[in-house]
């Protein structure tokens, strides 16, 4: 190497004196470097004007731009409009940050991102007498030989915060700077160091200042439109800045919006492949694939790096950064720990805007989509705030919570007896969530250190969560009665539509069999019954039961009718809809050994309305073949002698007198017919042992009933003594 070729105009002496071991040396050759940069800025060029320091730069230094970038930052004059401001052109000639940047030192003025953690008043301060103005970035940015997007990591924090200075003309002038930074970064996407100014772009998401915020929300969208799966290992900081932003109102519009398109995009960027073995895959150079006509096609605001607004520079001291677990140019892997933390705590706060809400719930399911295998792991963490969650305000919420909650229970993932460790610390709460508390229910569940949970018998298409949701959703209805009373049936009905609807009653039956809050099970009992017989959704099911022709129709009706026991009411509208009509004339006439309540004779009075409605259109049709339906007439007119003389009472009355005579209706083949009694499809079914069953049930709801008479009693009396 020739020094005084490569270095010139530098002498071969202040060269050597630059790599000394002797600190005086080094520092004394900085000197003279600074003092030939300031007198070359200042002498006047051939066309009479004087040259930037970044002209001298170019003709004195025309190998090693990059080597002279800080001393260029701190000897460029202040740009005309700059003169008025509180903006310095740099320290003074011989200080010791330039000496520092001789020495290999990093300068004073280059920052370096500190979480949000450190003393942001200082740190403002400090750029505001080093930081070099916007103006001459510009200046920096048309010189040819010098890349500027290799020192963006480095002055990207120390723009934005300039961004929120309160002089106009400054905030004006960053913004052009920006917009330029951001041109040519869409210009040249494959020379960019994305993963180094993630972290940087999170911290200025989350600032209360709008014109910051929305300006690096712009920078964000561009990033992971432009890296791709580089920004992968960012997303749990990218989702903590963006998904607060998403339940934004009006004023903060532009905001919302761009994050809304940041939170889309990151959502594209996971794919089944994440769910593989945690191997490293290699990044996708998209940004190398990338075109600036596609770029320019992107919302507005983006090219001057978002739009004039109100400035205010404080920022907030709780800004998190999420380390990444790679860089760009390392093998990425999608790491859900930290996503799902941040899912799970936006979940759980009740203050967060809806369209937040939503959001999470939507990353939760396309997570479980896309990565079951390694959802699962976390599915013990997010089972109970998943389950809170049915109690949101928001029906579009719990419509969302519901679909995460089927897919869980559905996946085949979820069958595995061993899902594997967290991907990192073990983010899984204690199991308490998924046990139920009465010993009744004990041998359903299996040991509270084990994984899984037995699938229900007759849930042998559902995974080991479908039971322990069921039992959980009962659990909570019963802990929660408004819950049950206002979204018990719109959250039973959308979960027939979004899993197999005879699973979902055989389960709730089977599980209410063993109820042993035995008002509870008769109030659950009353909701599901309501919710057979008039949900359009449980159309094909009423048909299934309807005849009862197959193995499976009726086991599904004896596993009802055992839990509808609880409910003397419901179990006769059962046999009613299963055309059982000798046993549901057999129940009525077991009534006069019951005690008739109030809540007794009003649920009558709502069977009799639901006869009359389109479901039992086939049972009123039957009035008509009274030879083949004696016992239809029969329970119908025992209902008829249990109701007083109310409006339906009159209802049923004059039904009943529609019935024709049967002499009347007598042709040659039904003299030959012999009456049905019962469904010839269900003759397998022992009906004695029902009953039985049924009167063992109702026995135990009477004594009950008494205990709590009783115990009013005797506290009656104790207050009266």
């Amino acid at each position: 190497m020739n020094p005084e070729k490569d270095f010139a105009p530098l002498t071969p002496n202040i060269v050597r004196a630059l790599n000394d071991k002797l600190y005086e040396k080094r520092k004394v050759a900085a000197l003279e470097i600074e003092k030939f940069l300031f007198e070359a800025n200042r002498a006047p060029s051939s066309s009479g004007h004087t040259p930037s320091g970044l002209a001298c730069l170019s003709h004195v230094f025309p190998s090693t731009p990059g080597i002279c970038m800080p001393w260029a930052y701190m000897t460029l004059p202040l740009h005309p409009e700059h003169t008025k401001s509180r903006w310095h052109p740099g320290p003074p000639l011989g200080s010791r940050s330039a000496s520092k940047c001789c020495l290999g030192r990093a300068p004073a003025h280059r920052p370096v991102p500190d979480g949000g953690r450190g003393d942001t008043g200082s740190r403002a301060a400090d750029f505001a007498y080093w930081f070099p103005p916007p103006g001459q970035i510009l200046v920096l940015e048309s010189v040819p030989d010098i890349n500027l997007l290799d020192y963006l990591p480095e002055i990207l924090d120390g723009l934005f915060q300039i961004l929120g200075d309160n002089g106009k003309e400054i905030r004006k002038m960053c913004e052009v700077v920006l917009g330029e930074f951001l041109k040519e970064i869409k210009k040249n996407p494959s020379s960019v160091k994305f993963a180094e100014m993630a972290n940087i772009l999170v911290i200025h998401c989350q600032t209360t200042d709008d014109l910051i915020q929305l300006t690096a929300m712009c920078w964000m969208r561009e990033f992971i439109q432009l890296a791709g799966r580089v920004m992968l290992p960012y997303s749990s900081g990218i989702l903590t800045a963006v998904l607060p932003c998403l339940a934004y109102d009006d004023r903060k519009k532009s905001i919302k919006e761009v994050a809304n398109v940041c939170n889309q995009s990151l959502m594209k960027l996971v794919t089944p492949e994440d769910d593989e073995p945690d191997e490293p895959k290699p990044v996708v150079q998209k940004q190398a694939e990338a075109k600036p006509e596609d770029s320019s096609a992107k919302q507005e605001g983006t090219a001057s790096g978002g739009p004039d607004g109100s400035c205010d520079s404080s920022f907030g001291g709780s800004i998190g950064v999420f380390s990444p677990a790679s860089t760009e140019r390392a093998p990425v892997t999608l790491h859900l720990d930290g996503i799902v933390q941040v899912l799970n705590c936006h979940l759980s706060d009740m203050a967060i805007g809806m369209m937040t809400r939503i959001a999470v719930l939507k990353w939760l399911y396309h997570l479980y989509i896309k990565t079951p295998r390694k959802m699962f792991r976390h599915t013990d963490s997010l089972f109970p705030i998943l389950l809170q969650t049915l109690s949101d305000e928001s029906d579009e919420v719990i419509l969302k919570d519901l679909e995460v909650l089927a897919e869980i229970a559905s996946s085949p993932a979820g069958q595995t007896d061993d899902a594997g460790p967290p991907d990192g610390p073990d983010l899984r709460v204690g199991h308490s969530e998924l046990q139920v508390p009465t010993p009744g229910r004990a041998s359903l569940l299996s040991t509270p250190g084990a994984k899984g949970l037995e699938c229900s018998p007759s849930t042998p298409t559902m995974n080991s969560y479908f039971y322990k949701f069921m039992i959980n959703l009962l659990k909570r209805f019963s802990s929660e009665r408004k819950l049950l009373e206002v979204r018990g049936a719109f959250i039973i009905r959308q979960l027939c539509l979004l899993l197999n609807a005879e699973n979902i009653f055989h389960s709730m039956a089977d599980i209410l069999l063993r109820e042993e809050d035995l008002k509870f099970a008769s109030t659950m009992v009353h909701t599901l019954n309501t919710i057979l017989l008039t949900s359009t959704e449980l159309f094909q099911l009423r048909n299934q039961l309807k005849d009862l022709r197959t193995p499976e129709s009726r086991n599904l009706f004896c596993c009802l009718y055992r839990s509808w026991c609880h409910n003397p009411v419901t179990t006769v509208s059962l046999c009613f809809l299963t055309q059982n009509y000798r046993h549901a004339y057999d129940l009525i006439q077991k009534f006069g050994d019951l005690e008739v309540t109030v809540d007794f004779l009003t649920e009558v009075d709502k069977l009799v309305q639901l006869i009359e409605c389109p479901i039992f259109t086939y049972l009123r049709l039957q009035l008509l073949d009274v030879k083949n339906n004696p016992y239809l007439i029969k329970a119908l007119y025992g209902l008829l002698m249990l109701l007083p003389q109310s409006s339906a009472f009159q209802l049923l009355s004059h039904r009943l007198q529609c019935v024709p005579n049967p002499e009347l209706l007598q042709t040659e083949d039904g003299l030959k017919a012999a009456p049905r009694s019962q469904n010839a499809d269900s003759l397998s079914i022992d009906y004695a042992e029902l009953l039985q069953h049924f009167e063992r049930v109702q026995k135990k709801h009477l004594e009950v009933r008494h205990q709590r008479s009783g115990r009013g009693d005797h506290l009656d009396r104790r207050v009266v003594l």
